[in-house]
Formats: C-alpha cells, structure tokens, sequence
C-alpha cells in the first residue's frame, strides 16, 4: 500500500504539498551531508598550534573531493531522472536496468579514482598550490579520504535512486546516519587519540561506510519500488550512455568545480600567499550553505518534474518549476543577505586566527556580492535535467565556470589595482550572468519542451 502511494502522488497528488514532502527531507540531507567536511574543518581549524595551516593544506583536497563527487554523480544524477521518467511511462523493468547499469559504471569509477588519485596525490596537492608548510596535513588527509572513495561513491550515486522513488525521509536518514558518526568520531580521533587531520580522515570514511551500507540494504530491501538486483548490472550501452549524457552536465558542474578551486587557490597563492588560500578555504564552506540546500530543493522538484513529464502532465511539470523556481530565488536571497551582513559570525565557526579571520571577512563579502542569483542558476539549470535535456543542461553547466569564471579569475587581477580583490570579484560577476542567461533561456524554451514531452506520451 505505502509503495502504490508513493507512486500515484507524482501524478496526481498536490504539487506544492508534494514538494515540500520531498523538498524538506532533501535540504535536510544536503545540509547534514554538508557536516561531513565542515566538521572537519571545523575540528581542524581549532587544531592547537597548527590549525591555520592544517585548514588550508585540507582545503587544497578539496578538487580531488570534488572530482570523486562528480564522477558519482554522473550516474546518480542522470540516472534518476531516467527512471524517474521511465516509471511514469509505467516502465518499471526499464527503469531497475537503469539503477543496476548506473551501479555498475560507478563501481568501475570509483576503482579507477582510487587508484589513480592515491599513486598521484602528492604530485596533484603541489600542483593545486600546496607549500611547504601545508603539504604535509593536506597528503595525511588525502591518502586517507581517498581509500574510501567507494562509500562516498555509493552515497551520492545510489541515493538520488531513493529520492526520486519518493522515499525522501529514508534518503535524508541516509546522510544523518553517516552525519552522527562523523560527528562522534571526529573529536574522538583527532583530539582524545592525538591523530590530528588524519583523524578526520578516518572518521569521514567509516561515516561514509556505515552510509552506503545503510543505502545497498535499502535498494535491496523490501520497500524499494527499484530493486538493484545482479541480472540488471550489466551494462548496456542503449541503458548506460542517456544516463550518461543528462548526468554529464552535472559532472561538468562539479568538475569544473574542482578545476575553478585550483584556479582559485593558484591565484590566491601568487597574489595574497597561505592567508589567501586559508581564507578561500573557509568561503568555500560557508558557500555550501547556499548551493547545498539549493540542491535539496531541486531534488525534491526533479521526481514530481521528471515523473509529469513522462506522463505528459505538463501543467502539473509547470506547478514544480515554479514552486522550485521561488523557493530556490527565495533561500538565496535571505543568505546573501546574512553572509553579507554578519560575514565575521560564519568565519569565526571554522578559525580562531585574528589574522586569518579578518582577512575572511573581507574577502567573503566581495565573493558573495552575487551569490543571490544562484538560486536562479540552480533552480534553472536542475530543470533542464529534470526534463532530460542533456544539451542545453550541459551548456548552461559550462557557462558559467567555464566560460565566464575561469578566465575572470586570471583576467581581472590584471584589472584592479589589488589584484587578490580581482580574483574574488570574479565570482559575483560571473553569478550574476549566468544566473540571467539560463534563466532567459529557460522561459524561452520551457513551453516547447513540455509540448514535445506531451507529444511523445500522446
């Protein structure tokens, strides 16, 4: 009966009710997902004598994180939606082959990413602007994080299978049980028994296992409406690469993430030095409690979308953009103002370093000047996918890194005066561009779409 409900309130439940039934327990989850790194920094940071540097050599992970996040959610996110559509074609066998092919193609990754980033980590931590002084904490950490690349694979590329079956609550469940144990452990680890950055390392990776474990017994458990059984893992090309090409502009979005931090740290480490880069360390995090939830939101957007969609509903695919549409503009805008106005409250959570502290709240308040329009990326951007179109999606990913950010970030130091003012300021500027291109471009085309989607069901 629960696996019915679920099922019939995609097509014909309240669009609003719905998506707060969603939304809610996906926010949630990406803000206790968030926990998981900013703990560490948060604990490492406080690190008596050593905190400043072990926070900016951890920082200078964060583009090999971020490739291993990409790399999974290239299934996940291009995956779900597939099925998602499938199952309001009344597909059901089409969309497990899905979730059992995805599965696949990420263990296949996250072997080959564990291999490639543990023999070549200390090459790739120098090349991302590490010291002398902040190579080692950043190797210590690294080395570990990477040997449970497959957890944290698991987790981010199986998890979006749950969420868009409707089963939010278990999924969000899935990130506060790894949350808790991080958050136990951490302490633990890195103060009572002396480990120091090594011990967040190891307490991230036995929370990310207790999480992918805590997902593989629901996906072959009994409540799944998408089972992952052995006969749907092989992988078939005709399955695989649509999965592939709506999840890659995803995986463009966050490798082009890593990409844009090594940009941002090798400018910042010519023109502003270890403070620079500290620094840029903790925005990142307090940047994450913009686009993280903003994420959520879409998540609980994209199964009413992608389900109405393959049913040709197109009134009902309307309602969830909207609703999506404003509730992202609407939490961008309150934590601009808040990141804005109170900068010194976010920065002082992650260092106690006067010094570095001061400079954070300078630096913050040029690189969030614009970060109100990402709820206007985002919420655009996760409809395109949500609806399956891989091109567009996928251009609008590049845009705003690729081609406006990433080149700002060696141009405009050239520009101003100070140059570290140059680097930051690319951020606001590119956001607000891009924000209002996908944003045309979607009003522009969303009709179209949906006409076609109602066509192909008709």
């Amino acid at each position: 009966m629960l696996e019915t409900s679920k099922k019939q309130d995609m097509g014909s439940g309240s669009v609003p009710k719905l998506m707060l039934s969603l939304a809610i327990p996906a926010v949630v989850a990406q803000l206790i997902n968030m926990l998981y790194n900013i703990v560490d920094r948060i604990y490492i940071g406080h690190i008596k004598d050593a905190g400043a540097s072990a926070l900016t050599g951890v920082g200078l992970f964060l583009p090999i994180l971020m490739m291993i996040n990409a790399f999974a959610m290239l299934t996940g996110s291009g995956g779900a939606p597939r099925a998602a559509i499938a199952m309001g074609k009344n597909d059901r066998e089409g969309a497990q082959k899905i979730l059992g092919n995805c599965f696949s193609v990420l263990l296949l990754c996250a072997a080959v990413l564990t291999a490639l980033f543990y023999i070549y980590a200390p090459q790739l931590l120098r090349l991302f602007g590490a010291s002398d002084v902040t190579l080692p904490y950043a190797l210590s950490y690294a080395r570990i994080y990477i040997l449970g690349t497959i957890f944290v694979m698991v987790v981010l590329g199986m998890n979006p299978f749950i969420t868009t079956q409707g089963f939010a609550k278990f999924s969000m469940i899935t990130t506060v049980v790894g949350a808790v144990c991080n958050i136990i452990l951490d302490p633990v680890l890195i103060f009572v028994l002396g480990m120091g950055v090594q011990g967040a390392a190891v307490a991230t990776v036995v929370s990310q296992a207790v999480s992918a474990v805590w997902v593989l017994a629901f996906l072959r458990g009994k409540k799944t409406l998408l089972r992952l059984e052995p006969a749907h893992m092989k992988v078939v090309p005709q399955v695989i690469m649509p999965c592939l090409a709506l999840g890659v502009s995803t995986f463009v979005m966050l490798s082009t993430e890593s990409i844009l931090n090594i940009s941002f740290n090798s400018s910042l480490s010519r023109y502003g030095g270890d403070l620079a880069v500290g620094a840029m360390t903790i925005i990142s995090s307090c940047n994450q409690l913009v686009t993280l939830p903003l994420q959520g939101i879409c998540q609980g957007g994209q199964p009413i979308m992608s389900f109405n969609y393959g049913a040709g509903k197109k009134e009902r695919v309307k309602q969830a953009f909207f609703c999506q549409f404003f509730s992202c503009s609407l939490y961008a805008g309150v934590m601009w103002l808040l990141l804005l106005v109170f900068p010194h409250i976010f920065t002082g959570i992650f260092s106690s370093d006067p010094a570095l502290a001061d400079y954070t709240v300078w630096a913050m308040r040029i690189y969030m000047a614009g970060i109100f329009s990402s709820g206007i990326q985002i919420g655009c951007q996760q409809t395109f996918m949500a609806l399956g179109q891989a091109k567009i999606s996928l251009l609008m990913a590049c845009l705003r890194k690729l081609v406006l950010l990433i080149p700002l970030i060696f141009i405009l130091p050239h520009i101003f005066a100070d140059p570290v003012f140059g680097v930051f300021v690319a951020e606001p500027v590119s956001d607000i561009i891009a924000a209002t291109v996908t944003a045309s471009m979607l009003f522009l085309r969303l009709n179209g779409i949906l006409e076609k989607g109602a066509a192909a069901q008709a």
